[in-house]
């Protein structure tokens, strides 16, 4: 039997049940965001795929670009054209320098002395010419005295012949005067044949014409050159690289002193696929950006050349692939862009920088190949121009101190 305490109250209340899992898994809140986050992605996914085909078809599809592009340029090499040894070095790396300026001298010695050797020879062959000319007129002379003696011996021999038959002039005087006519003839062709023989070397020619002239000429010009040439000038405008040569240093002809570096003239090597060729045409338009400068500065060109054959094919060992284990390599075909100068002289580019191209296809260009033949040389110098006119001023000078006032 059991006792109830009255002072505990009862209560009706159950004892507190587990709840059970919800029927529905659909309706688990992990599921839920799971969903949520698959329909985010997937609907991302549609986006991009839409915004890839929009650019592809409305943009993507006119252009063509790559990022396997360097800038390329001239380098011109600094020469000697005659032996000697350095003694002045006027530039130096990093520098400008302009076309004709002077950037090396040699020793001049040896070449002044070979100039005064042929100056004295020239002034020499001008008076041995003066000299011959004055011989063939004195011969010119001669000659008409000698004529003179056979026209009077003439007489003589016919006036004695006349008189003979009357007695009044011996026969032995006739036969003096006949002797004495026939040395005034060979006197005569004697000095005809000196004349012949004085004007032969100066005939049809002026002093200035004559061979022993011209030749001693080509000798002091040669010389004169050899004395120019001691200061090494730069054949082109650009900035100096690549600078070896030393003070003192004994260089021989062709040896490589320096580059220069015309910088106003570089271009683009693009290297592009050969998968991406199909588009690309002479002509075409091009925008590159380069690393030096980032996005910020657009470069704008044209693109100049297509090349005649892959990287593989001009290198030194081309590939050979006729073994059984040949794999086939997507080739690259170097693409050649002019670039816009007054682009360049406001953000100069140098030497090997990597470029990013893109080429317009929207631009239909000129054809694959070149149709016509350049008129005009693709690249001249002025540099050396003035010197064969300053020698000729100096073979001038010497014939004309020479000529005697004639």
């Amino acid at each position: 039997m059991t006792s109830e305490n009255p002072s505990t109250p009862k209560t009706d209340v159950p004892p507190t049940a587990t709840p059970l899992p919800p029927t529905d898994l659909k309706q688990t809140p992990n599921n839920k965001k799971r969903r949520r986050a698959l329909l985010i992605v997937a609907l991302v996914v549609i986006l991009a795929a839409i915004a890839w085909l929009l650019y592809h078809f409305m943009i993507g599809r006119w252009s063509e670009s790559t990022d396997d592009a360097y800038v390329q340029g001239d380098v011109v090499s600094v020469t000697s054209q005659i032996p000697g040894t350095v003694t002045r070095i006027t530039l130096d790396d990093g520098m400008k320098v302009e076309a004709g300026q002077p950037v090396v001298n040699l020793d001049v010695e040896d070449a002044q002395l070979a100039f005064r050797q042929a100056e004295a020879a020239l002034g020499s062959a001008v008076r041995q010419v003066r000299g011959l000319r004055a011989a063939a007129n004195a011969a010119s002379v001669d000659i008409r005295a000698r004529e003179i003696a056979v026209a009077q011996a003439s007489a003589d021999v016919a006036r004695r012949r006349g008189l003979v038959a009357s007695g009044a002039v011996s026969a032995e005087e006739l036969a003096h005067a006949e002797t004495a006519l026939a040395a005034a003839q060979a006197a005569l062709a004697a000095s005809r044949d000196n004349a012949v023989r004085s004007r032969t070397p100066i005939d049809s020619s002026s002093i200035r014409d004559n061979p022993q002239v011209v030749a001693a000429a080509a000798q002091l010009r040669q010389a004169y050159l050899g004395v120019q040439r001691a200061s090494i000038v730069a054949p082109v405008s650009g900035y100096v690289a690549k600078r070896t040569v030393q003070l003192g240093q004994r260089i021989a002809p062709g040896t490589p002193l320096m580059a220069i570096i015309p910088l106003n003239g570089v271009w683009v090597d693009a290297n592009f696929k050969e998968t991406q060729l199909k588009k690309l045409r002479l002509g075409q338009g091009v925008e590159l950006t380069s690393e030096l400068y980032g996005d910020d500065v657009v470069f704008h060109g044209k693109l100049a050349s297509l090349g005649m054959g892959t990287g593989s094919a001009f290198s030194i060992l081309p590939a050979q692939n006729a073994s059984g284990n040949w794999i086939k390599i997507v080739q690259r075909v170097p693409v050649r862009i002019q670039l816009d100068p007054k682009e360049l002289q406001e953000h100069p580019l140098r030497l090997g920088l990597t470029m990013s191209v893109k080429v317009n296809l929207h631009d239909k260009g000129n054809g694959l190949l070149p149709t016509t033949t350049p008129t005009q040389a693709h690249a001249t110098t002025s540099a050396y121009d003035s010197v064969m006119a300053r020698a000729d001023e100096e073979i001038e000078r010497v014939i004309s101190e020479n000529m005697g006032g004639r």
